[in-house]
């Protein structure tokens, strides 16, 4: 293939490609608009446009030399001009691809070389191009990456407080001693103290117990995690007493989304969208009074027809509400774990394309290149709370009246709660009576 110069008629090249129609119309205009792009460098490289002679030009061309170039919309052919004198490399052909992207060639070659490859990354391989890969190209191209995932793990959490923290862990599979496992991937973020999110940390985990959650918030204290008013989380007892062990001034948030399917999961189904109506009105309310005002009018309409979920819904009243202590304006960002769902998909994207890592440090490396991406990105975002909002959140300090009871005081319960827990138990009592009562009658 002989590269064309440089000089492009955008709008006849558009409606030559566009009429094709191909499927890889995105691959072969990155390529052909690479190439030009090569050639205008090697002419300002020459001191003169392509096939012109002048008395500026200092060198001439002698031909191309091809290489693959791998992109998101497959392998390009790059035409790289050559000279008579000295050479012509464009550095940006060296650092071509991003770490995420890095990681994912390194891991589906991997896997290739290992044998393990389906059908589907077979298609893969092909595509990125990666066929001829030998095991040490591999082995120095993980190497690399290896070496700044560990970086990104292991630096300093030096931007305190991190005021509040959301936790959650991911479910992937692995080969390990010749069969198919599940390991937990066990995701920290937090917001520094100038408003910014950043992924504290990451850890695989043979399983998502509490020896393994509390292994990795120790890390991240050592590190130099500090200032937690509040962790968002799921209802994993191991993760809840990891973080009461490990942060034991901080409050926790059981995350309303997967409380409200906790909820529905005990709730008839005939029910199901009242109960979820029921629900989501304790969220809508103006200020910290009125949330607890809604959350006890829902209880007593529950506890006549549903006092099963009723009593539910009563248990989880201070983790459900914790929010509730904390300024409205940091409330959507705190009291559910959506925002980590979204940086969970982002991961699963990337990890789907795999299926079946070969080894534990491959889905390291590839997550904690997505996860290095994704903590760059957000520095270069807006803030995603306002530093007056954390100043605000930061002075509700442990054992002032509006901050909420610490994880690690599991059996703390007031006097209110007591009278409706009694309330509900006999509400209960009373059902079971009329049950029983109407079986009776039944029978006789």
């Amino acid at each position: 293939m002989t590269a064309a110069p440089h000089t492009i008629d955008p709008h006849a090249f558009l409606e030559d490609a566009l009429a094709q129609a191909s499927p890889d119309l995105m691959r072969s205009m990155l390529q052909t608009f690479v190439n030009a792009l090569l050639s205008e460098q090697a002419d300002a490289v020459c001191g003169a446009d392509y096939g012109t002679r002048t008395a500026e030009r200092t060198n001439r061309r002698n031909g191309y030399r091809h290489r693959d170039l791998d992109t998101r919309v497959g392998t390009v052919d790059v035409a790289i001009p050559k000279l008579r004198e000295g050479t012509y490399f464009p550095e940006w052909l060296l650092e071509r691809r991003k770490r995420a992207e890095a990681a994912l060639t390194s891991v589906v070659a991997t896997s290739y070389l290992l044998g393990v490859s389906t059908r589907r990354m077979d298609k893969l391989v092909q595509t990125l191009g990666i066929t001829g890969l030998s095991k040490s190209q591999v082995s120095v191209m993980a190497k690399d990456l290896d070496e700044q995932v560990k970086q990104f793990r292991a630096r300093p959490l030096e931007d305190g407080p991190y005021t509040f923290v959301a936790a959650d862990a991911l479910m992937i599979k692995v080969r390990e001693g010749g069969r198919v496992v599940k390991v937990a991937v066990m995701v920290a973020t937090g917001v520094n103290a100038d408003g910014y999110r950043e992924v504290l940390g990451i850890q695989a985990s043979s399983s998502e117990t509490a020896s393994g959650w509390l292994t990795f918030f120790r890390d991240l204290v050592a590190r130099g995690l500090s200032g937690v008013a509040m962790v968002t989380s799921d209802a994993h007892a191991g993760l809840v007493e990891a973080i009461g062990a490990t942060l034991p001034n901080a409050s926790w948030q059981r995350c309303r989304t997967h409380y409200a399917k906790n909820l529905l999961d005990v709730t008839p189904k005939s029910s199901q969208p009242w109960v979820k109506t029921l629900l989501h009105s304790v969220y809508d309310q103006p200020d910290a009074p009125a949330v607890r005002a809604q959350f006890d009018r829902v209880i007593d309409a529950l506890a006549e027809k549903l006092p099963g979920v009723a009593e539910h819904l009563e248990a989880a009243r201070e983790d459900v509400l914790a929010f509730t202590a904390y300024p409205k304006v940091v409330w959507k960002q705190t009291w559910s774990n959506n925002p980590n769902e979204r940086l969970n998909r982002e991961i699963r994207r990337r990890t789907d394309v795999v299926g079946i890592f070969p080894n534990r440090e491959s889905i390291i490396r590839l997550v904690g290149a997505v996860l290095a991406e994704q903590h760059d990105e957000w520095a270069e975002q807006r803030r995603y709370l306002g530093v007056d909002a954390l100043a605000a959140a930061q002075a509700v300090r442990p054992g002032s009246p509006h901050h909420p009871r610490p994880t690690t005081r599991r059996d703390t319960r007031t006097e209110d709660h007591r009278r409706r827990t009694h309330r509900l138990n006999h509400t209960r009592r009373v059902h079971i009576l009329i049950h029983h009562s109407r079986g009776l009658d039944r029978r006789g």
